[in-house]
């Protein structure tokens, strides 16, 4: 038997009216945003740790490497997120060709992936300040 692992709130938020798909788009730009006013505020607080020591160890690199890494990766996932709502704009606009199920699923692999880099986020954040902390 296949069993799905399914979210209700996903589940009803993909049945929900295209306004509400906007809203929640608007929501991960936001806090792609914020994330990226986090990464800037990262790379200055493993700068000043690295100035005030005088060193950089393989640690203190590995994270100013992945604190770049997830900002770049940001502005993939903006961008990915900029052209979806773009698509709603044209298919609210009744354009051929284009068909409200296929936003849907896009959507939906757009929240999975909003779902991952929340998760690995937190996972870095908690690496940075655990860092920083042991200095």
């Amino acid at each position: 038997m296949n069993t799905m692992n399914s979210n209700p709130k996903t589940d009803f938020l993909l049945g929900a009216g295209l306004d509400i798909l906007h809203q929640e788009s608007n929501e991960w730009l936001d806090t792609i945003a914020f994330w990226k006013d986090e990464t800037r505020f990262f790379a200055k607080l493993l700068q000043k740790k690295k100035i005030k020591n005088g060193t950089e160890p393989e640690y203190a690199k590995m994270l100013d490497n992945l604190d770049r890494l997830h900002a770049e990766l940001f502005d993939y996932l903006a961008e990915d997120i900029i052209k979806h709502e773009k698509v709603l704009a044209r298919l609210q606009k009744g354009e051929k060709g284009l068909a409200d199920a296929d936003y849907r699923q896009k959507h939906r692999e757009l929240k999975k992936k909003m779902e991952v880099f929340t998760s690995d986020f937190r996972e870095f954040k908690k690496m940075v300040f655990g860092y920083v902390k042991a200095l």
